[in-house]
């Protein structure tokens, strides 16, 4: 079996952060979200992946580079324009071959793996499995409507009346029946080729098509909102430890904090489930719950929790409390005492500031 990981899109919910960066390589407790899926397809025992890219497929290439520290080997398929899933899948065939694959979305976070569900799929004669997941607002994704022998009858997009509470999570498994789907599929509305439109295929063509109900969290990381929340419930899951070159002076550090090779904590308050990147300063500050400060970043003279901070960045002499905030790469955050006493700010698109 091979693996296939969609990591062509913009990110546009995202922005400012992804106009510089590829939205599935924002980090989640440290890792970039892309890692962490490489490394699920990895812990199932798939080692060959292929990873569709689109405009930010240098900024891929260079942080993941072929797999090798991953453990896999990395084949990028470029796709021209997002032209939909499911003609990321039709031009991966040469990649993919007539082999079984696991489809993964680039910039989706899930608990526990997926190496049961792999496993339940190679031992099948099933022609296709999708991960499905209940949620409280159906309304606001793709929703299956199920047999009573449990098999897809219907995949429906945001339908008004719900035929049930399962949505498609973004992880799907194929085998070569695919190839003829989205080759017979028209583009929608929107002028994509839909995924859905494949698998509603295989279900009309009579083919086994079975979902996996996932139990436990699943997070689709495209707004900030979503990336605090994927970046806590990682959290939680970290085994805490600090790294034997770390420095920690004068500082209070709960068992829930993980700190990493270089770091140093001085004179601070740091509560977890907490984590701090190699090489960062942390200075005469208060570092609160959920919060993922990334490498080489310093922060001074402040309050920060529930935040994710990226590296090279520079935080100080922040009076007021910094919480649910996503702070870019090389960012600089400052109070100036000069007078007159002003705010002063270089603010990109799509921004948001709060003062309070």
């Amino acid at each position: 079996m091979k693996g296939l990981i969609l990591s062509g899109g913009k990110g546009t919910r995202l922005y400012p952060l992804t106009y510089t960066n590829a939205k599935q390589l924002i980090p989640v407790a440290n890792k970039p979200v892309l890692v962490r899926v490489i490394e699920s397809i990895r812990d199932a025992g798939v080692d060959e992946i292929g990873i569709v890219i689109g405009q930010t497929g240098p900024q891929i290439q260079e942080v993941i580079g072929d797999g090798s520290k991953q453990g896999v080997k990395i084949t990028y398929i470029p796709q021209e324009s997002p032209d939909g899933l499911a003609h990321a899948v039709k031009i991966s065939r040469d990649f993919l071959g007539d082999e079984r694959f696991v489809m993964f979305l680039g910039d989706n976070v899930i608990q526990g793996g997926i190496t049961q569900l792999i496993s339940d799929f190679a031992k099948s004669d099933w022609n296709s499995q999708i991960v499905l997941k209940e949620v409280e607002n159906p309304t606001a994704y793709g929703v299956a409507k199920l047999r009573d022998d449990g098999s897809i009858e219907q995949l429906i997009e945001k339908p008004k009346n719900p035929p049930s509470n399962l949505a498609l999570v973004g992880i799907y498994m194929f085998d070569p029946s695919i190839w003829e789907a989205v080759n017979s599929i028209q583009p929608s509305k929107r002028g994509e080729l839909e995924i859905t439109d494949a698998i509603q295929w295989l279900v009309n063509a009579g083919k086994r098509v079975f979902p996996h109900v996932h139990k436990g969290w699943w997070i689709d990381t495209g707004k900030p909102t979503d990336m605090l929340e994927a970046n806590s419930l990682v959290l939680e899951e970290l085994v805490p430890g600090i790294a034997v070159d770390a420095t920690v002076e004068n500082a209070q550090i709960d068992r829930r904090v993980t700190i990493e090779s270089g770091a140093k904590i001085i004179n601070s308050v740091v509560r977890g489930p907490t984590i701090i990147g190699e090489n960062t300063i942390i200075e005469n500050s208060y570092i609160g719950p959920f919060t993922s400060i990334y490498h080489h970043v310093t922060i001074q003279n402040c309050e920060i929790e529930r935040s994710i901070v990226l590296e090279h960045s520079t935080i100080a002499d922040i009076g007021t409390r910094i919480q649910d905030s996503l702070v870019g790469r090389h960012a600089v955050v400052r109070r100036s005492d000069d007078k007159p006493k002003a705010l002063k700010m270089n603010i990109g698109d799509h921004s948001n500031l709060w003062v309070v």
